[in-house]
C-alpha cells in the first residue's frame, strides 16, 4: 500500500509539474552577420529515386562573397547534393571552396535543412536553414572562421541566376 502511495505521489508531481513554465536563461545566443555569398549553380542532375530518397546534384560554378572582414570569389567545383523524401523534407550537403581577395582559400561544408510540409495548425509551411562550416589557414587572418558556428538562410533576388546565402556568427 506504501508503494503504491509513493507511486501517485511521483506521478502527481511530474503531471503538476508538466505545465510549469520555463526560465528562459539569460546567455541566449546573439548572432552576428559574417558575410553574404552569391553563389552561381550549374545545372541540376538526378540519380532519381535511391533507398534513402531523391538524390539531386546541383554544381557550384562560381559567385562572390562579401562580409564586414572577408572578400572574395567562390571557386568552380564545388556542388550541394540534396536528399529528397516523400513528405516534402529535404537534406542538403554543400561542399565548396572560396578565395579571398588576398589569395587564401578556405573549404566549406555546408549542412542543412529544407521543408515545405505543414506546421502544428495544418497550415503550408517553408524552412530553409543551413549551418556553414568553414575551414581556414591556421596562420591566416580567417581562422576565427574556425572557431565559431555559423547559421545561414537564402534569400531571393530577381537580378541575380543563383542563391544568395546570408551567414550570421552564434556568438
Amino acid at each position: 500500500m506504501k508503494k503504491t502511495i509513493a507511486i501517485i505521489a511521483v506521478l502527481l508531481a511530474f503531471t503538476l509539474n508538466a505545465g510549469a513554465q520555463v526560465e528562459v536563461p539569460k546567455d541566449t545566443p546573439q548572432l552576428e552577420f559574417a558575410l553574404q555569398l552569391k553563389v552561381t549553380l550549374g545545372e541540376a542532375y538526378s540519380c532519381g529515386e535511391t533507398q534513402h530518397g531523391r538524390r539531386t546534384i546541383i554544381p557550384i560554378t562560381g559567385g562572390t562573397f562579401e562580409g564586414p572582414n572577408i572578400k572574395g570569389t567562390i571557386l568552380n567545383g564545388g556542388a550541394d547534393y540534396q536528399l529528397a523524401n516523400a513528405a516534402g523534407r529535404t537534406e542538403l550537403e554543400a561542399i565548396y571552396c572560396i578565395r579571398t581577395d588576398d589569395g587564401v582559400n578556405i573549404h566549406i561544408r555546408n549542412r542543412g535543412i529544407i521543408a515545405n510540409t505543414k506546421d502544428a495548425q495544418g497550415n503550408q509551411s517553408f524552412y530553409f536553414t543551413c549551418a556553414p562550416q568553414f575551414e581556414a589557414p591556421s596562420d591566416s587572418k580567417y581562422a576565427w572562421l574556425n572557431n565559431s558556428l555559423f547559421l545561414c538562410r537564402p534569400s531571393f533576388s530577381q537580378g541575380f541566376q543563383g542563391i544568395v546565402l546570408n551567414v550570421w556568427r552564434v556568438k
